[in-house]
């Protein structure tokens, strides 16, 4: 039973995650998370921070990840099986209706109408795994239990990749070596 739930969930991630990995955050975190409860707050932060360091796209990752916590290898395929099965069968279609239908004025409509939609779902990832970052995973604001090693931490990783152009991951490797450094001297 918990192959089926897992390719189920991973099976409408796959399917209603527009616009890639990022977007498909909430839908990972809605499955995973909220409903089936396989994983908390916290531990659906890390799996996102794993799946950002591992080749291979954030959904797919997520999907095996999830998959071997719950039920090994076999869940890890039933999964990640779930989540790419849409995709192969819509941009085969997609393919072969956009080289048909490319010049058609509609079709762009609908594209073009998908892009803010997909900014939102991008956007409300990013903030949830930011409160998650800064507040626990109570989900409770509160300036004076803000993590400010984090805070800091999050800064420094923006002004290093908006102003000085570093690549993504020094910066991911600067970012963990900075909180092992400080735990290990406050700890």
């Amino acid at each position: 039973m918990i192959y089926l739930e897992l390719f189920w969930s991973f099976l409408q991630i796959g399917l209603f995650s527009f616009g890639g990995g990022y977007a498909a955050m909430p839908l990972i975190q809605g499955q995973v998370v909220a409903e089936h409860g396989w994983l908390s707050m916290t531990e659906f932060t890390d799996l996102i921070t794993i799946s950002q360091m591992t080749p291979g796209p954030i959904a797919v990752n997520s999907a095996t990840f999830v998959g071997i916590k719950i039920a090994g290898i076999p869940g890890a395929i039933v999964a990640t099986a779930g989540c790419i099965l849409p995709s192969c069968i819509i941009v085969m279609l997609i393919a072969r209706l956009y080289l048909k239908y490319r010049k058609m004025e509609l079709l762009q409509g609908v594209l073009n109408s998908l892009r803010p939609a997909v900014v939102a779902m991008i956007a409300s990832a990013g903030i949830s795994v930011l409160i998650t970052a800064f507040w626990g995973s109570s989900m409770e604001i509160v300036l004076a239990d803000t993590d400010w090693l984090m805070a800091a931490i999050f800064a420094g990783c923006i002004v290093l990749l908006k102003k000085c152009r570093m690549n993504p991951i020094w910066v991911m490797l600067l970012a963990g070596a900075a909180n092992t450094a400080v735990s290990l001297i406050g700890g």
